[in-house]
């Protein structure tokens, strides 16, 4: 089967159906519900993240953590049950790089590289953000990101400043 990685990262709450109380607990219940897929299988999980935001506005902090999992799902598929879980988890795309109850990336799908509309593989810029990169390497230091090299390798040239590993 499939061997892929997914980024999680949340710097938003609310009292909505499906959001839940803080960015800690949207990543929580966002891993269960990848397990809890009948074509997922959770092979490991990071320690949660806390790190500052990147993009427009003053934004809250946010909690990033990855999975490793096995799926018999194709890139697509899985990056549309991905996409399932953030929509009932409250996810409204208004604007780039802006704040979100949750966001669920395919980092890495099986050494795959592709670039449709709607999904590039691996993640466009995983290889440059230590909020992504460190995640990773709790899970899989030599792992290698395709035509970028291995995280352990990546991550010593990224800057941790701001990014705290959190007590899960």
């Amino acid at each position: 089967m499939p061997e892929a990685f997914i980024g999680l990262g949340s710097n938003l709450c609310g009292e909505s159906e499906g959001v839940y109380k803080d960015p800690k607990m949207q990543i929580q219940q966002a891993i269960k519900k990848i397990g809890g897929h009948s074509k997922i299988n959770i092979l490991a999980v990071s320690s949660l993240y806390q790190t500052g935001a990147i993009g427009p506005g003053d934004q809250p902090d946010y909690v990033n953590a990855a999975v490793k999992i096995e799926t018999s799902l194709g890139a697509q598929g899985l990056l549309e049950a991905l996409q399932l879980i953030e929509n009932q988890q409250g996810r409204i795309r208004v604007e780039r790089w802006g704040a979100r109850t949750l966001d669920l990336d395919i980092l890495v799908y099986d050494q795959l590289i592709e670039n449709t509309q709607h999904l590039t593989l691996p993640h466009p810029r995983a290889h440059e953000r230590a909020f992504v990169l460190a995640p990773l390497m709790d899970l899989k230091p030599d792992l290698v990101i395709p035509d970028r090299g291995k995280v352990i390798d990546l991550l010593a040239n990224c800057s941790m400043q701001g990014i705290v590993r959190l007590n899960n």
